[in-house]
């Protein structure tokens, strides 16, 4: 095996052990093989008495039952995940139906994301399509009464701002042109990601550092800082969509089954769906297989006059998934900016959780181009916040 095939493996390993991150860092650590153990001794030995023959006849027999209990457990699942995957083909392929139900984009945030990257944008072509959207007025207007960004007027009082209105003035173009990505992103989010229930926040902060890193490499690469903040927001909308898709089609499949084994009085296999819950390599090969291509067609439905995501983000699709193995010759600027920032977020979230080696680091940063200038330079951001400029 060539040197260039081990890096290539590794970074697949490691491009895996993150998403596992995403689902949970428990399972993170059972795919690797971590293993939680505690073995203290105090004092002296309890000693343990002789099982009877009686004793041992029964413990093997609980063993045999357990046993055959798990294998119809793991066969009620397979089929259970059988079904779910042929009901999320299905909905995939109605492509309107993820983009305006499942994730619930409205057409006024492309529209919004399109107009603040012309040079004829202004506050007042942008408050009617703010106001189409109430949950971002909200968003808005709760950010500038942050006690950082709160206005004082000359007697020292503070001014409350309590319309969109009011807030887009304040915030200004440069903001919004983080912050709208930023607030579209979260809106999201699934409301709920049980029973992974970190998962939400894990992808926030992926999407956050991503799109701080992509912002910070651009001008190295000669893209737009703002063009590259906004598609590294964006990247893992197809996440998003396959978390949503899953954790309510798993219920509703779930349900049915569990229905129907009720109605047929068939004991066992009710038993055995009541023990079943969302399967986290199930959603994590998912997101792993399709979500890259998945948010390029998401991108692509926002029909961005403007805002020009549609190539690099066809680019990123190609060199992601599934298996890391595809290059292109000469990708754009905007794309391998996209590789960097991701790669990055990737390496954060994994040392954050020590779930990365140093070597393994040294490998990942080979696999993506990025230098220790380019590493040096991102050390220095700060990944939790926005760091608007208000004046």
């Amino acid at each position: 095996m060539t040197q260039d095939n081990k890096q290539t493996l590794m970074a697949q390993a490691l491009a895996e052990r993150a998403h596992d991150l995403l689902i949970s860092l428990n399972f993170a650590q059972q795919q690797i093989g971590y293993i939680h153990t505690f073995d203290a001794n105090y004092g002296e030995k309890v000693e343990k008495r002789t099982l009877l023959e009686v004793e041992i006849a029964a413990a093997a027999k609980r063993k045999q039952s357990s046993t055959s209990h798990h294998k119809y457990i793991a066969k009620a699942s397979k089929h259970l995940h059988s079904v779910i995957e042929t009901a999320i083909n299905k909905q995939i392929d109605d492509f309107d139906t993820i983009y305006s139900e499942v994730v619930g984009i409205q057409d006024s945030v492309p529209a919004i994301l399109d107009l603040l990257c012309v040079r004829s944008a202004s506050v007042g072509r942008l408050e009617p399509l703010v106001n189409d959207l109430s949950w971002l007025g909200r968003e808005l207007v709760a950010l500038v009464n942050l006690p950082q960004y709160r206005k004082k007027t000359s007697k020292g009082t503070t001014v409350t701002v309590d319309s969109p209105k009011l807030a887009l003035r304040y915030l200004g173009l440069e903001n919004l042109q983080t912050v709208v990505p930023t607030f579209s992103m979260r809106h999201w989010m699934p409301h709920s990601t049980e029973p992974f229930t970190l998962m939400k926040r894990k992808m926030h902060d992926l999407s956050m550092t991503t799109a701080i890193a992509a912002k910070e490499l651009a001008p190295l690469f000669g893209a737009n800082e703002n063009h590259a903040f906004t598609l590294g927001m964006l990247l893992d909308l197809g996440k998003i969509a396959l978390a949503r898709l899953y954790l309510r089609t798993f219920e509703k499949v779930w349900q049915s089954k569990v229905q129907i084994a009720r109605d047929k009085q068939q004991k066992d296999l009710h038993t055995a769906l009541l023990e079943l819950s969302p399967d986290p390599l199930f959603l994590r090969n998912l997101m792993l297989e399709r979500s890259a291509v998945l948010t390029r067609k998401l991108i692509e439905k926002m029909e961005l006059k403007y805002l020009p995501l549609n190539a690099p983000m066809e680019e990123y699709a190609q060199i992601y998934l599934p298996k890391m193995h595809n290059k292109i010759a000469e990708p754009l600027p905007m794309t391998q900016v996209m590789v960097k920032a991701y790669g990055y977020a990737q390496y954060l979230v994994l040392k954050d959780s020590n779930l990365i080696e140093d070597d393994e680091a040294e490998v990942w940063f080979s696999h993506l181009g990025l230098t220790a200038e380019m590493r040096e330079m991102l050390e220095k951001c700060s990944f939790h916040s926005l760091q608007l400029k208000i004046l």
